[in-house]
């Protein structure tokens, strides 16, 4: 599991949120008041031949302690990506997402630092390759209604690595909203325990309307597992794939400006008594306009 581990942490930068919520219900919790009382209502407003483009980056910094020894890895991803919208109608939106380009780095011990840009024209070596297979390529086909709801997906090459919210899309209320409101979405990820089973978690996606200023609302993200995890093991693949941060929702235009997750988590344990893994990670998340970087052909 160990150097499995430290090749899903090179990949997952790339391919991080292209899981669906599938099937996901809302359930509104009670909300303070706003100061003037006022609601706003969170919707995606998406126009066909639209290429919304975004930047990520994703830094990780992984310490293992197992049996004694001491590994420290190191991540750092950016990629730039784009939604090409095709369709668009009241009760539905349809775009396909695709990667353009990725610049990758990657430090695991003592070992040589490895580098690679897609950009660059030179062939990736080895533990890139996937990563350059899907740069390019139409990596999913989704449809969601006007609340960021998926009620269609398609994914081809295969990978669905996660990290973080389990959705391209953000998941907005029934409801028009006042500042201070609550809303929660359900999720599932899978971990396997030491004896080689898969296990469900179920996870409770909080979000909070913090505020709108200028057109903008700020939401708070919160992820609560209400599946007891009692295996080190399990929870040490779960924290990874909580979501905990910011997001900046553009209330005019309809679509999500910029998105900030942070992972600050220890597990002791999860691979015997005396093993400890420490995760230190940032995924940032930008609307970008700009020129299109797209990766040459090594």
């Amino acid at each position: 599991m160990h150097r499995n581990f430290w090749a899903m942490v090179a990949v997952v930068g790339l391919v991080c949120c292209s899981t669906t919520l599938s099937g996901h219900t809302f359930a509104d919790e009670p909300a303070s008041d706003s100061p003037t009382g006022e609601k706003y209502l969170l919707r995606y407003s998406l126009k066909p031949g639209e290429k919304i483009r975004y930047e990520v980056t994703h830094i990780a910094k992984t310490k293992t302690r197992i049996r004694g020894a001491e590994e420290i890895s190191n991540v750092h991803t950016t990629s730039q990506r784009h939604w090409n919208v095709t369709d668009a109608k009241a009760d539905g939106m349809t775009f396909e997402h695709y990667v353009d380009s990725v610049a990758m780095t990657q430090q695991q011990g003592e070992n040589e630092e490895l580098r690679w840009d897609s950009t660059s024209g030179e062939k990736p070596v080895a533990v890139f390759e996937k990563v350059a297979e899907q740069i390019g390529e139409k990596l999913s086909t989704i449809t969601i209604n006007p609340r960021g709801q998926e009620t269609n997906r398609e994914d081809f090459g295969g990978t669905k690595a996660t990290l973080g919210m389990g959705s391209l899309s953000i998941a907005l209320p029934d409801e028009p909203v006042a500042i201070g409101a609550s809303w929660s979405v359900p999720r599932e990820v899978k971990a396997r325990t030491e004896a080689g089973d898969v296990k469900i978690i179920k996870i409770r996606e909080l979000f909070t309307l913090e505020k709108v200023q200028t057109g903008v609302a700020t939401l708070s993200i919160r992820s609560e597992p209400l599946t007891p995890i009692d295996d080190e093991s399990v929870r040490a693949q779960v924290v990874q794939q909580l979501s905990n941060g910011e997001i900046r929702f553009d209330v005019d235009a309809g679509r999500m400006i910029s998105k900030q997750l942070n992972w600050d988590e220890t597990v002791v344990g999860f691979q015997g008594a005396n093993s400890l893994m420490e995760y230190r990670a940032r995924m940032t998340e930008s609307l970008v306009d700009g020129v299109e970087r797209t990766a040459s052909r090594p």
